[in-house]
Order: C-alpha cells, then sequence, then structure tokens
C-alpha cells in the first residue's frame, strides 16, 4: 500500500515590504524542507502578495507512520523560523494500491 500525505502551510511574513522579501523567505522554506526532509514541495497560493504564502509538501512512503514523522519534521523546520507566523496547517492523506 502506498501512503501519500500532503501538508498545506498558510503563513505571514510580517517583515517582508516586497515580493522579493517574501520570495527569499519561502525560498528558504521550500529548498530547506526538500533537501532536509525529501519532500516535494513549492509555493502554491498568494503568490503576489507582499506578507501572505501559501506553502505545500508531500511526501510518500509503504508506512503511514514514516509519512507522519517526515510531516512533523517539516511542520517543526516551519515553526522554528522566526521571520513569520503560520497561520494554519493542514494534512490531506490519500491511501492507494492493494
Amino acid at each position: 500500500m502506498l501512503h501519500t500525505c500532503s501538508l498545506a502551510v498558510d503563513l505571514r511574513i510580517p517583515s517582508s515590504r516586497s515580493l522579493k522579501a517574501k520570495r527569499a523567505v519561502v525560498k528558504r522554506l521550500v529548498e530547506g524542507a526538500r533537501s532536509r526532509f525529501a519532500v516535494a514541495s513549492a509555493e502554491v497560493g498568494h503568490q503576489d502578495q507582499w506578507q501572505r504564502a501559501e506553502l505545500g509538501f508531500a511526501a510518500v512512503s509503504g508506512s503511514p507512520g514514516q509519512v507522519t514523522e517526515i510531516l512533523d519534521s517539516v511542520e517543526r523546520f516551519i515553526w522554528s523560523d522566526p521571520e513569520i507566523d503560520v497561520v494554519s496547517l493542514e494534512r490531506t492523506w490519500s491511501e492507494t494500491g492493494a
């Protein structure tokens, strides 16, 4: 069985004064999660707002426990960033296979 979970993270970036400043924060989070936790990640919403961002992360494994561990680590990584405020987090699970 294949277990897949996506994590949607809605963020505020209060110190951002331009799209360029916002994108530097977003890039650090997206690329950091990719390299540290081997997840798929992207900015998926609020692209044209200076102080808002929605990020998406996805993990796949044969074990739901491993997917949970990976996304828990991603959440801790996001929460640890002092430049952002987390507005909301949402996980969506999908299971396929026989």
